[in-house]
């Protein structure tokens, strides 16, 4: 984790004002993954065999909300991943019915945002030819697990829907080329999202494992994800299409590791609302008022206070530290295109608090300073 500022004897504003960083480093996400899974509650993922990716390797890197639920008074997967794309389900209250049977009118959803503020968005849906809009459910493809089709500027735009909605098999390649969207949503087919059904392996979570184990590493080693990425895993339901709980996984190079977990009772809701601040649209209907999943995530580190001592002496004060972690304190006095930084740490410690009043008697030597905070993890 890192803090960085400019310290100089010309730049006034520091001296007299104070500077604060975004308190919720989620919103420093670059690019975003969400992977929709299927029916599973949180148990038979952690208390089974079914699972070893998940359990074993996945699990020891991310941060979990562990007692997920489905959104009151609705059942079934369509309305879960209408809220996913908006934060309401429309009056869907339960049924898996492909969009010609309900579509919406409105633009209040989180893809049309996306495309009025220039932020790129796409949807790799498993098993579609992507020659067509793919608003029919054929084989192992479910179209009720593509939220983004059921909204007019969608359905009956096939030009947007195809720029938008593309085969997973195009997933492989945009990565190795660096050419994702900012949001990508994934969605992988009936076999492996777990969901099961004709033709699929009879452990269905085992097979949903194991696509997983394959896809993940692929987006881990991506320059996407390198570069502050984050993936989302979550389920639309609990087993047997029950309310919960199920889980729910953020791996990134800014959230909490270590198998770290959240227990607060939590529905969809805090995933679309953490969505949304990731890529700084404004809240849709329940994400206004709804809670996010930002305890997920390391906590930033903010700079307060600066000021000169009555010597020339900077000083600082540093919140949002976390105990027990090492801390080292920084500076260059060089940090310019041309000439790659140089980087001394002028102070380690290890704190039982959170804050820390930093001071640098040698600021005055010369002419400006560039911080930074490097806490380890």
């Amino acid at each position: 984790m890192k803090f960085l500022f400019h310290f100089s004897f010309l730049a006034a504003l520091l001296f007299f004002g104070s500077f604060r960083a975004q308190a919720n480093s989620h919103t420093n996400v670059q690019t975003l993954f969400l992977i929709l899974m299927e029916n599973v509650s949180w148990p038979d993922i952690v208390a089974t065999t079914n699972a070893p990716y998940l359990k074993n390797v996945l699990l020891p890197q991310s941060a979990c909300a562990t007692n997920m639920f489905i959104v009151p008074g609705t059942f079934g997967s369509l309305p879960q991943y209408l809220w996913l794309e908006s934060g309401t389900n429309w009056g869907v209250a339960s049924d898996s019915n492909d969009p010609a049977s309900h579509h919406f009118a409105t633009t209040n959803h989180l893809a049309i945002q996306l495309q009025n503020a220039g932020i790129t968005w796409k949807a790799y849906q498993e098993s579609i030819s992507g020659a067509t809009c793919p608003t029919t459910s054929s084989g192992l493809y479910a179209a009720f697990h593509n939220p983004f089709i059921y909204f007019d500027d969608i359905y009956l735009n096939p030009s947007n829907c195809n720029y938008h909605i593309r085969p997973y098999t195009e997933f492989g390649r945009d990565l190795t080329n660096n050419t994702v969207a900012r949001y990508n949503f994934i969605t992988p087919n009936l076999c492996d999202d777990m969901h099961g059904g004709s033709g699929c392996p009879a452990n269905r979570i085992l097979a949903g494992d194991t696509w997983l184990s394959t896809e993940v590493p692929k987006i881990m080693s991506s320059e996407a994800y390198r570069n502050n990425g984050a993936i989302i895993i979550t389920w639309d339901e609990g087993t047997a299409n029950v309310a919960g709980p199920f889980g729910t996984m953020v791996i990134s190079p800014l959230a909490k590791s270590g198998g770290y977990s959240i227990s607060n009772r939590l529905d969809h809701t805090a995933t679309f609302r953490t969505i949304q601040e990731i890529l700084h649209v404004p809240l849709l209907f329940a994400a206004k008022t709804g809670t996010n999943l930002s305890d997920l995530f390391k906590p930033v580190i903010q700079i307060t206070a600066t000021s000169l001592t009555t010597n020339r002496a900077l000083q600082f004060t540093a919140d949002g530290l976390i105990p027990g972690k090492t801390n080292y304190f920084q500076f260059t006095t060089n940090l310019t295109l041309t000439n790659a930084a140089t980087w001394q740490t002028v102070l380690t410690n290890v704190l039982s608090t959170n804050r820390f009043t930093f001071t640098d008697t040698n600021a005055s030597n010369v002419p400006r300073r560039f911080y930074r905070i490097i806490e380890s993890y």
